[in-house]
């Protein structure tokens, strides 16, 4: 028996994926330990799309040898498999496995006995990446996300995801139903969060298309024993009129839809090669808010795309800025190797995109205060997570509004209604029930 260790780098889906690839270790009598403590093996999982993946991987790695000079080190993930003779040459790793390999990872390396000498690399062309593996998190955080769907079919101008994860892919909705059911009766699960690449994009097996996202939404909204599902984040082109309606009439879908923009300037969005203008994104937003008007809505922005002019980013900040939503994500444009982008002239200069992602950020500040004010006065329901801050503990209500509490043992994995009273100087919006204050 080995004590082995994770690491997660990047998004919601590679959580799962870790926490999968960590109960199999536990199914074959593996012990899984603290990342801080000394383990026989660190599993490193992996992103590409945050910037400086190669800096991030050889960090967690030297943190790890630190912890414990003899063990092994696999690295899995995006990362892994764009780069893996980069990732073979770091000092203390042994073995690399790719997008096709990361699941059978016990099987491809029997002993995790460290290796003299340059990492084995186990990774094949992305083609090979082609079957479907269900993954979900489980006991890492109060949350867990589902994997339904994985790999792209759009050819983004700026992404390595499609060369990271292969083509688009999903189990059928039979399965994740039973996935979703497995989850609500072997741990105390009051949220699952769905995630994949391009969930919008659910239902193609074998490159054939045989069901529908929304398809997959009400199967899931008659489960049993989870109180709410979340969408981590779908396409604008992909988010229907019937998807929306549906979440405004579910018992368990929440009102909270991430949608990536990435730009709201049209000529930007066709170099990026985004499959929608502008003006289809502001009807999804305008739909939502009919249908849900409480409705949180946060938005993926790119800035410092190549070719992005001043009034191309003035463009984007006045539409943002006009638009009925609750957040961004502000991303500053970093050139990836073999995307199409790199052709794209002129490249903005890096004081340029630092300058337009500080505006936006501002402007995601104001969005949110203006958003949270609207709910106050309202009753919510708060999820409170293991999450302590100052004696602080914090939850999400359904419409993604964060809420500060009082740290009380009992509230953790607990949903509980409150009002919604006002914004304390950090940003974070307070509670009552009936005469008790629920903060300091």
């Amino acid at each position: 028996m080995k004590k082995v260790a994770f690491y997660t780098l990047g998004c919601k889906l590679n959580y799962s994926e870790t926490s999968t690839i960590a109960r199999s270790f536990e199914q074959r009598g593996h012990q899984r330990v603290e990342f801080t403590d000394a383990a026989d093996v660190y599993i490193i999982n992996t992103c590409s799309v945050t910037e400086n993946a190669d800096k991030k991987c050889r960090k967690v790695v030297k943190e790890a040898l630190k912890h414990s000079p003899n063990a092994y080190i696999a690295i899995v993930g995006c990362y892994a498999q764009l780069k893996p003779e980069e990732i073979a040459n770091i000092e203390g790793v042994d073995a690399v496995l790719g997008a096709a390999e990361k699941f059978r990872l016990m099987d491809l390396i029997d002993t995790f006995e460290k290796k003299q000498g340059r990492a084995d690399i186990f990774a094949q062309d992305i083609s090979a990446a082609n079957q479907y593996n269900t993954a979900y998190s489980l006991n890492d955080r109060t949350r867990t996300f589902l994997k339904v769907q994985d790999g792209c079919d759009y050819s983004c101008s700026f992404c390595t995801i499609p060369m990271a994860r292969g083509g688009s892919r999903s189990d059928s909705v039979v399965n994740i139903v039973k996935a979703a059911q497995d989850i609500a009766q072997n741990a105390d699960v009051k949220e699952i969060v769905l995630t994949g690449v391009n969930i919008g994009d659910f239902g193609l097996q074998n490159e054939i298309r045989v069901e529908r996202f929304v398809d997959l939404a009400r199967a899931l909204d008659e489960v049993e024993g989870i109180e709410r599902f979340r969408i981590s984040s779908i396409e604008p082109n992909l988010l229907t009129d019937e998807i929306i309606e549906f979440v405004a009439s579910s018992n368990r879908f929440v009102p909270h839809f991430h949608i990536p923009l990435q730009s709201g300037n049209n000529k930007t969005l066709a170099a990026m090669r985004r499959r929608y203008k502008r003006e289809l994104y502001a009807q999804r937003v305008a739909k939502i808010k009919e249908v849900m008007p409480h409705c949180c809505i946060g938005v993926d922005v790119i800035v410092g795309f190549p070719g992005e002019t001043d009034e191309d980013f003035l463009d984007t900040y006045q539409f943002l800025n006009e638009l009925d939503i609750s957040y961004l994500h502000v991303f500053t444009y970093s050139e990836r190797a073999n995307t199409q982008a790199l052709d794209i002239k002129p490249v903005v200069p890096m004081h340029k995109r630092n300058e337009r992602s500080k505006m936006l950020h501002i402007l995601s500040d104001k969005k949110r205060r203006y958003f949270y004010e609207q709910q106050l006065g309202k009753s919510a329901t708060v999820l409170f997570e293991q999450d302590i801050e100052e004696g602080q503990m914090f939850g999400f209500t359904e419409n993604y509004v964060r809420v500060t509490a009082k740290y009380d043992p009992l509230l953790v994995n607990e949903l509980k209604t409150l009002t919604l009273t006002k914004i304390n100087e950090n940003g974070h919006v307070e509670a009552t029930e009936a005469d008790e204050v629920f903060t300091h």
